[in-house]
């Protein structure tokens, strides 16, 4: 093949004698015109294929066939080509992206500096590290894979498939090029700790390659192939075992721990798998394929030395555990079921998938119900922890296709590490739908001390769809010895059927041979290993003859030591000398949970549990009353996640003109989820490097494989583009308590997105509420809602006492309770006057002073009574706490509900403001005493009608400070530079004891300009204050200036008297702030003293 290049690379070229000479007089006649023949016959050709689009039309016409027919076909033809587009656009897009990254890894080797959007994953993941030695190699030796791969399709696979089928005895690879694009990987993470004995490595490898493989059955002129495929996932391999002698390694074992992604370009006749609907389908049948040699529990195995007895146990060892995932229930699901063109909205009827790499398994569909429940359970054998996922998938039940409600995710590490985990886990895409499920991780024991334990536990346990299992069994089919020949006397092919029950696996087949090789493993569960049995059949390939068989009692297993049997076994109904060679291994579950005892669990807040009430009238003595809510440990141990989306860079340009020969810009927005919640920010217009300086705030529990997720979006008349996604683990979050970064956006080639994010815990003190009021006011942004001040927790406890319904019949309550129009409503009890709830709910408070709990209990929409709780109530109490009975209005005389209500401040550590702490005896600038009397009033840029304004007043404990004798007054100012929004704040609080004439009293307002800039762009303006000497402004204002400018400025704020309104104002005095000699980030509020504005600065 070398040789063959040689000679071609030295063939001389044809001059331009040669090109000249062949369009000669000789080689052809010339058209009329100066056309040549070979242009006319491609005029002709293109005209012939357009007229062939016709031909199916007036083929449809000519059979009698209606319009629809050719619309349909059409329509066909449309989904199939945008799919092929799509494939083509996203194989150049990833083709690309590694592109960029090389280009990105050569230029860390010259020692540029680069931004960190431009860094490989190794270097924003600290414990996964480069691999571009790797990739190197696999660039160097990717021709000669290729040219491996051709001998092996060509000399080995095609022959096999000619004599597979006597319809493919023409069949043959046309071409097999593997393209110059070789595998990469893009990060290793090696473990270490976990195994002594073994070496352990995470690859995260990306294939986007431009492979090219053609085949053709030339009896049935059939062509098909593959051009360009990508695969994306992470390849686990473990080295083992460790061996004294070369190669060190006794043998590589590979697999994906989760379904790696797969997209493959068909060419030829496969071109109809690009059809929508055939695509998926095509994909997920070799993604099966693929699962079946190469995702958990399939492991390929690839031994470096020969004889490797340890084989079978690499191929398939013992699990590290089993988890039972009991599928209990769901709520608020969304409904899908709509009727009359969506006017009339019905419900879902929804089931669960339930799957862990290739178990799956799926509950019973409950018919028209938004809040499922199942109650079924699982059991699902865990390999690689962590690592191996719980996934849950809920749809909604359709005739045609069904409905997707949203999914949810687990690392079993979570499960492992806590044993019992029993949680409702929020689903993604699902709304404010939850799934509650719980887990438990079952121990493998190697001895029957437990097993009795285990039994009588599990008879306690009414599961479905099966019985809870005991314990494991894993067979290791190794070979078998002088099989008997077949009646024929030919050799046969021997395979093995292992059955337990109704269970049964079934081996590989190995051809003619009486002693085969099977090395096979299997794994079943066991719900009472001292009674059951496990039968082995070895047949011929047919299943029809028998070659032997064997019973054993798996009760043998529980006298063995290591509860393991390892030895050859005598085959019955067979030859003389016929016998198997098997190991097989029990293991024990063993919850090893301290509440696995008989006595059932407190339910955690907000779970539907129904309490049976005593009834009226009931000779059973009645308990006596709490004086207290009973909430559980978990009630008040949320946190809130307060989100800064602050800005984007180099985000991809899609708004482009002509074709694309114009390139224009995007107008980016971020759909930011977490928890059920959504948000989207606003559409920054024709800008790659947007800042938005928007903030949200989630209520959070601490439930494991919750994500912060950020999606960014190209506004668009018609679609939006997607620009890239990011996320962060809420749990990296919630331990860390404050993150700040920025983000690499995935799926495109370049962009990345730079948020921060705080947890904050409540605080059960008052004592700070009017620095959290400061803080909160000078990192609001324009464009976000009012920061939360507070978060109030409520606990309904019950209820006793209520009004009987219209014919005196107990009614059937429930409580909407609500803060500020955010609305919840508890569970509809059963009919009683004496209800008992026992669920929580959270708010976020904005003015804990000025706002209310509204509570009301109904009956079928009807009043049963109220309640109105200021908060104000709450900063009074001790520990911020009221647990007690409270009355209702407008009800019975003794109506009464139970309930704990907490409020907990919500104090920033990160905002980047100076505590704000009262002094009582600290000068000023002007060498007056500071004042502590804050009234916090908060108005945008002086709109006294903004929605977003914050009024709260806080005591006046430093009310008998001693004021200043300045003859003028003083102003109240504060000067903050805001890093996040990138601009200078200034908020006017007050001013006191301002100049006034014998006969009037001053209509003050405070007029601020930014020198030396002087226009109308740099001044600003308080409101008028009427006839006082002490105003309160409370008025915020911002310039959108760097720092650095922002230093080289000064502030003069003129305080005025409002004359007219035609006229100017007159000046009372001035107050000259040189910012160059302040700390601009950090924002403190101070007296200044005011100074005659004819007086030099």
């Amino acid at each position: 093949m070398e040789r063959d290049q040689e000679q071609e690379a030295a063939a001389p070229d044809p001059g331009p004698g040669i090109s000249s000479s062949s369009s000669g007089p000789g080689s052809g006649s010339r058209l009329p015109g100066g056309i040549g023949s070979a242009e006319a016959l491609a005029a002709l050709g293109a005209i012939g294929r357009r007229l062939l689009w016709l031909l199916p039309v007036y083929l449809a016409g000519r059979a009698g066939l209606s319009l629809g027919f050719v619309v349909a076909g059409v329509a066909l033809y449309m989904g199939w080509r945008s799919r092929r587009l799509s494939k083509e656009r996203s194989l150049r897009a990833a083709g690309l992206l590694l592109g960029d990254e090389e280009a990105t890894v050569s230029a860390t080797h010259l020692g540029r500096s680069l931004g960190q959007q431009e860094l490989p994953a190794w270097v924003s993941f600290p414990d996964v590290e480069k691999a571009e030695w790797l990739n190197k190699i696999l660039a160097q030796a990717w021709p000669f894979f290729g040219q491996y791969m051709e001998k092996l399709l060509v000399e080995n696979i095609a022959p096999s498939i000619r004599a597979s089928n006597t319809h493919l005895q023409t069949f043959t690879f046309t071409k097999v090029d593997m393209g110059e694009k070789p595998l990469k990987v893009l990060g290793v993470k090696v473990h270490t700790g976990r195994n002594k004995k073994q070496i352990l490595l995470d690859l995260n490898i990306s294939y986007v390659g431009d492979i090219q493989v053609d085949v053709e059955v030339k009896k049935f002129f059939c062509k098909a192939g593959v051009k360009g495929m990508q695969l994306h996932g992470m390849l686990r391999v473990i080295l083992e075992p460790l061996i004294g002698n070369v190669p060190i390694v006794g043998a590589l074992t590979m697999f994906f721990i989760r379904r790696p992604t797969l997209d493959i370009n068909w060419t030829g006749m496969t071109n109809l798998l690009d059809i929508p609907g055939l695509s998926s389908m095509s994909d997920t049948m070799i993604m099966d394929s693929i699962a079946s040699y190469l995702v958990l529990p399939n492991r390929l195995l690839i031994p470096l030395v020969p004889d490797l007895h340890e084989a079978a146990e690499l191929r398939s060892p013992i699990p590290r555990g089993v988890v039972r995932v009991y599928l209990m229930e769901a709520k608020d699901l969304q409904s899908k079921d709509k009727y009359i063109k969506g006017m009339i909205e019905g419900k879902s009827d929804p089931y669960a998938v339930v799957r862990v790499g290739t178990q799956v398994f799926t509950s019973k569909v409950v018919d028209e119900n938004l809040n499922p429940k199942w109650n079924e359970m699982y059991e699902f054998i865990v390999h690689e922890v962590p690592g191996q996922e719980l996934e849950v998938e809920l749809f909604d039940k359709d005739p045609d296709q069904d409905d997707f409600l949203g999914r949810m995710k687990l690392d079993f590490g979570e499960v492992m590490q806590a044993r019992v985990l029993e949680e409702w886990f929020p689903l993604q895409d699902g709304g404010r739908a939850r799934v509650r499920l719980r887990m438990e991780w079952h121990t493998l024991m190697s001895d029957a001390s437990k097993l009795d334990q285990v039994l009588q536990w599990n008879k306690t346990i009414s599961s479905k769809p099966e019985p809870p299992s005991a314990a494991i069994l894993v067979v290791y089919l190794d070979r078998a010895q002088d099989l008997p020949l077949k009646k024929s006397s030919k050799e046969p092919n021997p395979m093995v059927q292992l059955s337990i029950h109704d269970v049964t696996r079934e081996s590989k087949v190995v051809y003619s041979t009486v002693s085969p090789v099977w090395d096979d493993a299997f794994r079943f569960f066991l719900q009472d290993p001292t009674v059951e049995d496990i039968d082995i059949q070895v047949k011929d390939d047919n299943r029809q003859t028998t070659l032997g068989s064997l019973t054993i009692r798996l009760s043998r297993l529980l006298n063995a030591d290591n509860l393991t049997l390892d030895q050859w076994f005598q085959l019955e109904n067979s030859g003389p000398n016929s016998r198997i060679y098997m190991k097989i291994v029990m293991r024990v579950l063993y919850l090893d949970a301290p509440e696995v005892c008989i006595n059932p669990q407190p339910c955690p807040p907000g779970n539907l549990t129904n309490i049976e009430s005593v009834e009226v009238g009931s000779s059973v003595d009645l308990p006596a009353r709490p004086t207290t809510a009973s909430p559980s440990a978990e009630f008040g141990s949320e946190s809130v996640i307060r989100i800064h989306l602050l800005e984007a860079e180099n985000l991809i340009a899609k708004d482009n003109f002509m074709g694309g020969m114009i390139k224009g810009k995007s107008d980016p927005y971020v759909k930011v989820r977490l928890g059920g919640q959504k948000f989207r920010s606003r559409v920054i217009k024709e800008e790659l490097n947007p800042r938005w300086s928007e903030i949200y705030e989630v209520i959070v529990n601490n439930i494991p494989g919750q994500e912060v997720e950020f999606d960014i979006y190209d506004k668009d008349v018609d679609k939006d583009d997607f620009l890239g996604r990011c996320k962060i683990p809420l749990r990296r979050v919630l331990s860390n308590k404050f993150v700040d970064e920025w983000l690499p956006l995935e799926d495109v080639k370049s962009g990345r997105l730079h948020v921060k994010l705080e947890c904050l815990t409540p605080t059960p003190s008052a004592a700070e509420l009017e620095q959290v009021l400061i803080v909160n006011s000078l990192i609001q942004t324009p464009k976000s809602e009012e920061l939360s001040s507070a978060l109030l927790s409520v606990f309904l406890d019950r209820a006793i006492d209520l009004p009987l319904r219209k014919g005196s019949k107990p009614p059937s309550p429930y409580i909407s309770l609500s803060v500020r129009g955010v609305p919840y409503k508890t569970k509809v009890c059963s009919p009683t006057v004496e209800p008992v709830w026992d669920e929580a709910f959270s708010f976020l408070i904005k003015r804990p002073h000025a706002e209310s709990l509204e509570l009301q209990v109904k009956d079928d929409g009807h009043s049963l009574g109220s309640l109105t709780l200021p908060l104000s109530q709450l900063l009074a109490a001790d520990g911020l706490v009221l647990d007690q009975w409270f009355p209702l209005s407008n009800s019975a005389p003794t109506a009464q509900v139970l309930m704990r209500v907490q409020l907990g401040l919500l104090i920033s550590q990160h905002s980047g403001v100076e505590a704000f702490h009262n002094v009582t005896s600290e000068e000023n600038e002007g060498g007056s005493p500071r004042g502590s009397e804050t009234e916090l009033y908060i108005r945008e840029d002086g709109d006294s009608g903004s929605a977003q304004e914050l009024r709260q007043r806080v005591p006046h404990a430093n009310s008998n400070l001693e004021l200043s004798d300045s003859p003028l007054g003083q102003l109240h100012l504060t000067i903050w530079y805001n890093m996040d929004a990138r601009k200078l704040v200034a908020i006017i609080h007050a001013c006191r004891n301002l100049k006034s004439s014998a006969k009037d009293i001053p209509d003050p307002y405070v007029s601020l300009v930014l020198l030396p800039d002087k226009s109308r762009v740099t001044k600003r303006k308080t409101t008028v204050r009427k006839k006082t000497v002490n105003p309160e402004f409370n008025e915020k204002f911002e310039w959108d200036i760097t720092l650095e400018e922002a230093q080289r400025r000064k502030l003069e704020a003129y305080i005025k008297n409002s004359v007219s309104f035609m006229s100017r104002g007159e000046p009372i005095g001035k107050v000259h702030i040189d910012l160059s000699q302040k700390d601009l980030t950090q924002g403190a509020a101070q007296w200044y003293d005011l100074k005659d504005d004819k007086s030099s600065s």
